[in-house]
């Protein structure tokens, strides 16, 4: 018996009965022979990890644009933290720790440059519509690999697909990853936030501290145990009333005082017309994209505008200024 062998016994042994198990998974779309090491869960991961669009994470906006400072998070961060809770959570219900890192770690991959905002402007200008849950599952089906996409499981796709705050993943582990994504994005947005003296830790109501806690330890500290607590040897994974209450509370505080601040977002406008007109201009010069993305034109069958907001979408913050410069500000004279 090879090491993954064993290790799905083991799985079959000790996992909880709710959990989704690495040798029932409903497998790939294009079969593939199994690892002697690694579980399809695992493999999932080490796939995601290695591929070209996490790596562009870490040069991707989280909520500020081009922020002073090394410390605030980044795309790449924020998935990470998504990773450490959700592994936490389902660590300690018993359920399938790498299946739920394969998502957490998948299921930002579609961000756009510049955060939010960038998907604002793709779904504006783009007449196919853009949601960054949709591009993530796009590029693990199509985009890496010439069109070939990393052939994940099914498990892990549903998890990436349904994080958004209306899905609704058919695995505990997507439905741990679904929460864990709100948990991470409120309060390490919040300790950006008072890095960047948008809000301090007194003016968040008292109404959502005095059940959360009043820092973000605290308040991490709360949230998970609650999941915890409501979820022990349950079929689905609970947040108790009270405790989901007020983290959508403050969620709303958020987005009331932080995410539409006009300190935080000064620069939007300035992205969002940079990235119009790349589309724009791409959209004429479709014979200027890469290789990789003119393949899936002329090869693939592709749409043209669908390749396109694929290749801006797929922009680093930093390569986007990069090309903008490079095709709208004129050189220097040089001497």
């Amino acid at each position: 018996m090879n090491i993954r062998e064993k290790n799905e016994e083991l799985e079959l042994k000790i996992l909880s009965p709710y959990a989704a198990k690495s040798c029932e998974s409903k497998g790939r779309d294009r079969e593939e022979e199994q690892c002697d090491i690694r579980t399809v869960y695992q493999r999932d991961r080490d796939r995601i990890i290695h591929c070209k669009a996490f790596r562009r994470l870490k040069h991707k906006t989280q909520v500020f644009l081009a922020p002073m400072g090394d410390h605030y998070r980044t795309r790449l961060t924020h998935t990470l933290e998504v990773a450490q809770i959700a592994r936490t959570i389902a660590k300690s219900l018993n359920l399938n720790e790498d299946l739920t890192e394969a998502v957490a770690l998948g299921h930002d991959l579609g961000h756009t440059p510049f955060g939010h905002a960038g998907e604002r402007t793709l779904n504006r200008v783009c007449s196919l519509g853009f949601k960054h849950y949709k591009q993530s599952i796009r590029v693990v089906e199509v985009l890496e690999n010439y069109g070939r996409g990393l052939n994940l499981t099914k498990e892990v796709r549903d998890g990436i697909v349904n994080h958004r705050t209306t899905g609704n993943p058919s695995t505990l582990e997507g439905k741990i990853v679904r929460l864990s994504d709100k948990i991470a994005y409120i309060n390490h947005d919040i300790d950006d936030a008072i890095r960047g003296k948008i809000i301090s830790e007194e003016d968040i109501p008292k109404i959502y501290t005095d059940v959360l806690g009043n820092s973000t330890k605290s308040r991490l500290d709360t949230l998970v145990h609650d999941i915890v607590r409501n979820s022990v040897g349950q079929p689905d994974i609970y947040m108790s009333d009270e405790i989901e209450k007020a983290m959508m509370g403050l969620r709303s505080y958020m987005f009331e005082s932080v995410y539409t601040n006009p300190v935080a977002k000064k620069e939007e406008a300035k992205a969002d017309e940079m990235l119009k007109q790349l589309f724009a201009y791409y959209l004429k010069h479709t014979d200027q994209l890469p290789e990789e993305f003119k393949y899936l034109i002329y090869e693939c069958g592709e749409k043209e505008e669908q390749v396109v907001c694929d290749y801006i979408a797929g922009m680093s913050d930093q390569y986007s200024v990069s090309v903008f410069q490079k095709l709208f500000i004129p050189k220097s004279w040089k001497m």
